[in-house]
């Protein structure tokens, strides 16, 4: 066997590649193919179809997240493994070869996983709502190693207003160490910062810097694991386009009559039980749950018509595109290039939810790249947060409302195949000789990957 690292650089494509700012990364150019992305173009999504080989109709990772229809509700960034539906990459290669060792540095659905070694985000949620920095481990005492040879893992650096280079230094830190403690035939490492500033100011505006520092950190990773012998194969899960016109299909939803809104402390919130028809928004695609599939046609003849949803995808639409699975909403809206859809379902800003200033991934029914943002309607945010973290410290409650709710402030998004494959995913290797052909599938990187581990 041999032992291989894949370098998941979020955002990363051919078109971004070439210029100064990337001398690690341009070495591998020579050695590269476009991926062919799946709808939605999203991190679960992608990350799942590329460790099953399969598509989201056979795996059922429809999105970051869905509506549990069991449960009546709607979760995004669930992290057990075991709703990723058949094989993974480590049990074929098991299966090949027992000595076969798995390690997943950040890569997501890392809990409840049977790969062999595992770190992945985990804050602590206290009874006093307190929401603290950590991570989780497999073995467990990876986590209080690595937090302190590293430091706490850097929650608030790996998403919100403060997301930065430090993130992504942390988990590379983690990498090295995994392999030098356990030498693990495959790792899956998660790089994620060039996300952030892409979805911020859109693969136009000023990245030259975020380029230069996930090149660097890159170069490092690549120079560190050749070195003990590994295959490095670097690649992305989707393409980042500009954006400038989000759309609210939940508000288009409640105008029509479809939307049932429920009123808690002067504030809106949806109510999937007793809505006729509801959206989950997750960056360039949309999931339209119906209470009555007798309401199809009008609901789909409503976006039908909206400026910016391209794809109106019914049952045949979604076997067509590899979606057609229970978790799949009745209808899946996809956006044009310059479009992506909000969760946004309130007409006032005085009445939106509780949690839609706050980062809180796990309350919205939706995705939300706001969160990326402080509201810059605040005078001295500084001072907001600074005594907000007041606050946490002396044992008081507190609400960190600081996250706009201006959808404009977005420029960058994905979830759509792009129309450039330049502008799309990309499969680099140190190893040019697996290559084959001109591009490169997504189901196909499972087996590529597996070419890597046991082809000579």
């Amino acid at each position: 066997m041999k032992r291989t690292v894949v370098l998941n650089v979020v955002g990363l494509t051919k078109s971004l590649l070439g210029g100064a700012a990337t001398p690690n990364l341009n070495r591998l150019l020579c050695s590269s193919v476009p991926v062919e992305t799946i709808t939605p173009a999203v991190t679960c999504s992608v990350q799942s179809t590329y460790l099953t080989g399969r598509m989201p109709s056979s795996h059922g990772i429809v999105g970051n997240g869905w509506y549990f229809r069991d449960q009546s509700e709607v979760s995004f960034w669930k992290q057990s493994n075991k709703l990723v539906q058949g094989d993974k990459i480590w049990h074929e290669a098991r299966r090949i070869n027992p000595d076969f060792t798995c390690a997943n540095t950040f890569w997501w659905y890392a809990m409840a996983t049977d790969a062999d070694y595992t770190i992945t985000p985990r804050p602590l949620y206290c009874a006093d709502g307190r929401k603290m920095p950590d991570c989780y481990s497999v073995p467990m005492d990876l986590r209080e190693r690595y937090n302190s040879r590293f430091g706490t893992f850097p929650l608030f650096h790996f998403w919100g207003p403060a997301t930065s280079i430090v993130s992504s230094e942390w988990i590379a830190n983690a990498a090295m160490a995994l392999e030098e403690d356990f030498r693990p035939t495959l790792q899956l490492v998660y790089l994620p910062h060039l996300d952030y500033i892409l979805q911020k100011v859109g693969p136009g505006g000023a990245i030259e810097r975020d380029l230069a520092d996930i090149d660097a950190l890159c170069g490092k990773l690549i120079d560190f694991f050749k070195a003990r012998n590994c295959r490095v194969v670097v690649l992305s899960e989707y393409g980042i386009t500009q954006v400038s016109n989000p759309i609210h299909p939940n508000i288009i939803l409640r105008d029509a009559g479809f939307l049932s809104i429920k009123t808690d402390l002067g504030r809106e919130y949806m109510d999937p039980c007793t809505s006729r028809a509801f959206a989950v928004s997750d960056h360039q695609t949309a999931h339209i749950y119906l209470r009555d599939s007798k309401d199809l046609p009008a609901v789909k003849a409503l976006f039908s018509v909206i400026p910016g949803v391209e794809q109106v995808l019914d049952n045949a639409g979604k076997q067509a595109h590899g979606l057609s699975h229970e978790r799949s909403g009745d209808l899946v809206l996809v956006s044009s290039s310059n479009s992506w859809f909000t969760y946004y379902w309130w007409y006032d800003n005085a009445r939106a939810p509780d949690y839609a200033r706050t980062v809180n991934i796990h309350s919205k029914p939706g995705y939300d790249p706001c969160e990326l943002f402080l509201d810059p309607e605040i005078l001295l945010p500084k001072l907001k947060i600074g005594w907000t973290l007041a606050k946490k410290m002396l044992g008081f409650r507190y609400t960190m409302d600081v996250i706009p709710l201006d959808a404009s402030l977005v420029k960058g998004s994905h979830g759509r195949v792009t129309d450039s494959v330049e502008e799309g995913p990309i499969f680099m290797t140190t190893e040019p000789k697996l290559l084959s052909g001109t591009s490169l599938h997504a189901t196909e990187v499972y087996s590529l990957l597996l070419a890597h581990i046991f082809s000579e």
